[in-house]
């Protein structure tokens, strides 16, 4: 039975209305697709193959789809479990998208997600798995978080498509070490708490007040001005032996064991040897940059470029004992448009924002003619746009890995090797990497 609401003349509101749906596949961004009167809805908190009544949370009469939240579940899919986090849930925190589903339901969604947008964006039919970094519980793993404070100075997360704060303590998906953060009083907008896989505990705080609650922070950061307020401005990470200096609670991967997982993939991937000319953009504070010159070695050139100044100064910081690195501050655009970078290279490694690289760097990197490109993705639908671009360019995708790095959320991180379908230049140093790797990456593309 549907207890959907039909729209009159005088009423167009649907919001707040309860609608009786069967839920179908999952979408991109945490949601599922169901259908209602011929007209799509996108419902959170529920799993493909469950029944559920779901109440409209935002669209018309006139919208092409609704939003709604599943508020009751009349029939429940395998995977479905009892939310973790007290706030999670309809009308609640929007911080998580998944509480409610196991982590091997998580994996199996996204996937699913991932799939569909290589199949839908770029015209590819790949078994993508999406592989656990660890064998935890999914919680406590956020290792940089960004706390609204509310009108009593409690920090807390933003209520799902809105400025409302709800308070957490704690915030169960957090890493246990910034606990503390949570349970004092912030006279700030906003702040920021990072914990390092060091040990060190970093505040960078919106708006300061003059009262800020005393805690062992390594340091507390002005984020508008970036001036210390007290202790340092920076924290430490540590990967496989080297020590990386990351400035104001700059980009870095959120889970404690992302940094290794990546790391790992892209070395395999790129497969440079002694002497090889590779290119690292979206460089960052020199993560990837860092391990490709170790493999390149002194004969070896590696280039990094990165527009962020603090970023591009902790990465001189972090990389002055490569000589074989070149590093340009410049957006990555500007130095591919700008002959910055001389080709032909080898390997080329990228690690765009969310909105992925786009046309025009694409063609820019095909211009530098790799034979090897490794791609670097935290939203697979840009990812794709992305690889069908790269076609045109007569790149192919060979094998992509897939990480669960943001358990209890819809995020994944992708890492994808694309290679020339023409042979590479005679005498590059590709052509000895590839000997030398395995012929198959675990790719398990089937079109």
């Amino acid at each position: 039975m549907t207890t959907g609401y039909q729209a009159t003349p005088q009423s167009t509101a649907l919001v707040g209305r309860v609608v009786e749906v069967e839920v179908e596949a999952i979408a991109h961004g945490g949601h599922c697709v169901a259908r209602h009167e011929g007209r799509v809805i996108f419902v959170r908190h529920t799993l493909p193959g469950e029944r559920v009544r779901a109440r409209i949370t935002a669209g018309e009469a006139t919208s092409r789809y609704l939003r709604a939240d599943a508020v009751e579940v009349l029939r429940p899919a395998p995977g479905r479990v009892e939310r973790r986090c007290p706030v999670s849930g309809p009308g609640l925190c929007g911080g998580c998208d998944f509480q409610h589903v196991s982590l091997g339901a998580q994996r199996d969604l996204l996937a699913g997600v991932v799939r569909e947008q290589l199949h839908r964006l770029a015209g590819i039919e790949y078994d993508v798995v999406v592989e656990a970094v660890d064998d935890g519980d999914g919680l406590g793993w956020r290792t940089r978080v960004e706390f609204a404070v509310d009108s009593d100075h409690r920090l807390g997360l933003r209520r799902h498509r809105s400025h409302d704060v709800i308070p957490v303590d704690p915030c169960p998906i957090a890493h246990r070490s910034l606990d503390d953060f949570t349970r004092h009083a912030w006279d700030a907008a906003r702040v920021e708490a990072v914990a390092s896989s060091s040990g060190e505990l970093l505040a960078v705080v919106t708006k300061p007040g003059a009262r800020l609650p005393r805690l062992d922070l390594t340091g507390v950061v002005d984020a508008d001005t970036g001036k210390r307020i007290g202790g340092r401005t920076y924290v430490r990470e540590q990967v496989r032996g080297r020590s990386f200096r990351v400035t104001n609670g700059g980009f870095w991967q959120v889970h404690p064991a992302a940094a290794e997982a990546l790391v790992s993939a892209v070395l395999q991937m790129s497969g440079v040897v002694p002497g090889g000319r590779v290119a690292d953009l979206y460089a960052g504070v020199g993560l990837f940059t860092a391990f490709l010159a170790d493999a390149a070695g002194d004969t070896g050139l590696v280039y990094g470029v990165e527009s962020n100044q603090r970023a591009a100064r902790d990465a001189r910081r972090n990389l002055h004992g490569s000589s074989n690195v070149r590093l340009v501050h410049a957006p990555v655009e500007a130095a591919l448009r700008g002959n910055q970078l001389e080709g032909p290279l080898d390997v080329v490694v990228l690690d765009p924002p969310r909105t992925g690289a786009r046309s025009r760097v694409v063609t820019g990197i095909a211009a530098l003619e790799p034979f090897r490109v490794v791609y670097v993705a935290c939203d697979p639908a840009a990812l794709a746009r992305d690889i069908a671009t790269f076609a045109e360019h007569g790149y192919a995708l060979r094998t992509l890995r897939a990480f669960d790095l943001f358990p209890m959320t819809s995020h994944v991180e992708c890492v994808a090797l694309l290679t020339r379908t023409s042979p590479p230049p005679q005498g590059s140093d590709v052509q000895v990497a590839q000997a030398t790797q395995p012929s198959d990456l675990g790719g398990r593309e089937s079109a």
